[in-house]
């Protein structure tokens, strides 16, 4: 992230929306609001105002677990380093602005757009995690996801990296994974591709914490498909974590002890086994991020049935979209692990730089033209276009020469035969045939 922040060629708008998004490819205008921190850029990060603030909340980096200040640093390796203040939680009492020895706070701030030309645009927005409504979550104290258990286990974490029970701060002695929680059912077929992963690593740094602990996955299938990934599951079995092929069929907390009851129904084994756990950690589904559905409407984008973004073709083109210029890496495209996520993102890196270091972009000829006098405004291949490359304009029916494929289908489901496929117009195919069959 420092390196991004120093570099001489990266301009970074942190604390930013991108709001509209026009043109095409090589010339493509965006406006981004700049929202206000109410800090300036003044700001050396001393944390004078945060120590003289009264009013606290709570930190959504730590998962909510922890607290900040209405005027706080978001986390500690943030960039830029730069405070910002939760005005919906502010008072307004202004001890920060007497405490600043910088005058860097500056309650007039408002929305600022900048706008800028861009030749190319990759989309990586990430993704945002299921919040289940089942297995006692958001209703029991000791039932957290795994996003929650990472902040517990980071040292710079709500409890420095000390694992405790969320209802009374006691070690944890019998804890439990649950795996796929809301994926691979009717809503969400898909495998979240990470989840077993993080729970056998996560398992084992809390058997490296709580040895004395007992550690439990409960699991449908554990899918360790990637370089190394099988033997750090055989080790994860090692080191005394047990395992249970099935799902949880009831989970219930004992309101005196705040344990958790728990019955898993064990397929491998067909016997009904019962767990009193203190800690149980759900692998949630991941979701495209709310950002993913912003820019898809800013930008025009297709989306699958689950909200991804789609690929112009999965095998062939996993980087493309059907805006020529804009690419999608990492979870905004499907979910996917870390090295898939950074070869996806090099890659569309590539294909940037194959367009962008010639300094001008070969355009095809073979695109769709419309004549007008046969055009009646049917809107047929506006609807039916793939890429969004034709419009209906007052004279009719106008073609994006430069998003447009020349793949036809407006062509083809044109009902008054208004458009042709530039070097393979009805005439030249006629022609083509009648010479053939000549003879």
């Amino acid at each position: 992230m420092l390196e991004v922040n120093r570099h001489e060629n990266i301009e970074l708008l942190s604390f930013s929306e991108v709001k509209n998004v026009s043109g095409y490819i090589g010339d493509y205008k965006v406006t981004v609001e700049k929202k206000p921190r109410y800090v300036t850029d003044e700001c050396n990060g001393c944390g004078a105002c945060t120590e003289v603030c009264p009013t606290y909340l709570s930190n959504y980096f730590d998962e909510h677990f922890g607290a900040r200040k209405a005027i706080d640093i978001a986390f500690g390796q943030a960039v830029p380093f730069l405070y910002d203040v939760h005005r919906d939680t502010c008072v307004e009492c202004f001890s920060c602005v007497e405490a600043c020895e910088l005058d860097a706070i500056n309650f007039s701030q408002v929305p600022t757009e900048v706008s800028f030309v861009v030749g190319t645009i990759i989309i990586a927005t990430g993704w945002d995690l299921y919040e289940p409504n089942d297995y006692g979550y958001g209703l029991y104290d000791n039932v957290i996801n795994q996003a929650q258990l990472e902040r517990i286990l980071a040292p710079n974490g709500p409890t420095e990296g000390h694992v405790r029970r969320i209802s009374d701060g006691k070690k944890p002695k019998e804890i439990l994974f649950i795996q796929c929680v809301g994926s691979r059912d009717t809503e969400r077929t898909y495998c979240s591709g990470v989840c077993c992963m993080i729970a056998l690593k996560n398992a084992r740094l809390l058997k490296e914490e709580l040895p004395e602990a007992n550690i439990t996955i409960c699991y449908i299938d554990i899918r360790t498909n990637e370089k190394g990934f099988e033997e750090y599951y055989k080790r994860a079995m090692g080191s005394d974590i047990k395992m249970i092929r099935g799902k949880v069929g009831e989970l219930i907390e004992d309101p005196e002890t705040k344990k958790l009851k728990i019955r898993v129904y064990s397929s491998l084994t067909d016997e009904i086994i019962k767990i009193d756990a203190d800690l149980v950690v759900l692998s949630t589904a991941v979701l495209p991020s709310k950002g993913t559905q912003q820019i898809t409407k800013v930008l025009g984008l297709d989306v699958d049935k689950f909200g991804y973004l789609t690929e112009s073709h999965f095998g062939l083109m996993p980087q493309e979209t059907k805006s020529k210029g804009i690419f999608i890496a990492g979870f905004a495209q499907g979910p996917k692990n870390i090295s898939y996520s950074v070869s996806q993102a090099r890659a569309a890196a590539s294909k940037v730089a194959e367009i962008t270091s010639p300094g001008e972009i070969d355009i095809e000829l073979i695109t769709a033209e419309v004549n007008p006098e046969f055009c009646i405004s049917c809107r047929r291949c506006e609807k039916d276009c793939p890429k969004g490359a034709i419009k209906i304009e007052d004279i009719g029916a106008i073609v994006d020469e430069i998003n447009c494929d020349g793949c036809g289908i407006c062509a083809s489901s044109c009902p008054t035969l208004a458009i042709d496929i530039r070097y393979y117009r009805d005439e030249q195919l006629f022609a083509e045939i009648s010479a053939l069959l000549e003879d």
